[in-house]
């Protein structure tokens, strides 16, 4: 498994997963779950990378349990962020087509693709091994998806 695209972020990453963790002290509970959520994907990508762990151990410790529960509730997710995604909220060339993007698109996106790489694994025996679709693609997109939501929630917070 190769996730060379993660070794240019891992050092911004401890200073976002660090953030995040500050902004998760809210009484708001679904936006605090929401923050963790983010927070404990990013570091499945931290860790994994550092350990150079499959990409069938990270997708089974990725989670969507926060978001899914937050769409239950009809959870505002301006709360989480209002506004859209600018170009200054955007630090990865592959991301530029998000601009415009608010935070709830950007979250449904996230988890549609945590979805989606479950299945696959799901279809194909519980493993990776031997798919046709670009699993490392799929995931680096995730993981730069979360980080910008991460970046964007960081942007002018004032906390």
């Amino acid at each position: 498994m190769d996730m060379e695209w993660l070794k240019t972020g891992i050092g911004p990453l401890k200073d976002l997963i660090g953030f995040l963790h500050k902004k998760s002290q809210t009484n708001n509970i679904h936006k605090k779950q929401l923050i963790k959520e983010l927070r404990n994907n990013l570091n499945v990508f931290k860790n994994g990378f550092l350990n150079n762990s499959s990409y069938d151990a990270i997708v089974d410790l990725l989670s969507n349990n926060a978001f899914q529960e937050a769409v239950k509730v009809n959870f505002t997710f301006k709360k989480l962020k209002a506004g859209k995604i600018e170009a200054r909220h955007i630090f990865d060339e592959r991301n530029k087509k998000y601009a415009g993007w608010d935070a709830e698109r950007l979250a449904d996106k996230i988890d549609e693709k945590i979805i989606e790489l479950r299945n696959i694994k799901k279809l194909n025996n519980n493993s990776f091994k031997d798919v046709k679709n670009n699993i490392s693609l799929m995931i680096s997109n995730l993981y730069y998806r979360m980080k910008l939501l991460a970046d964007f929630i960081l942007t002018d917070s004032h906390s």
